[in-house]
């Protein structure tokens, strides 16, 4: 229970913070852009089976690797995909946050 919560609200609680405190006149549009994020779990299809709880994301998909990581964070140095690379940041630190509780 207390792995969900920590990982489903860092997947949307902590986005919405970061939005609301440093793009608060376009918090929305942040908000969406970062959450869109998410998306990078599509690489989970790939996998068999799909889902396992078991499994820990990080450098097993292949959009959670640590070079895909390197790729996300150079986004954050520069500001036209700033918001993308917080969003992708951010869901690999919640899927951190989902395999220390593992």
């Amino acid at each position: 229970m207390l792995q969900s919560i920590a990982h489903y609200g860092c997947h949307f609680l902590l986005p919405l913070a970061v939005a609301l405190i440093w793009f608060k006149p376009n918090w929305k549009t942040a908000y969406f852009i970062m959450i869109c994020g998410m998306l990078i779990d599509l690489d989970h299809l790939l996998a068999t089976p799909v889902f396992d709880p078991n499994r820990c994301s990080i450098n097993y998909h292949p959009l959670h690797t640590y070079y895909a990581l390197a790729v996300y964070i150079l986004l954050l140095f520069f500001k036209k995909t700033r918001l993308v690379g917080l969003g992708l940041v951010i869901h690999i630190i919640a899927d951190v946050v989902d395999c220390s509780f593992m």
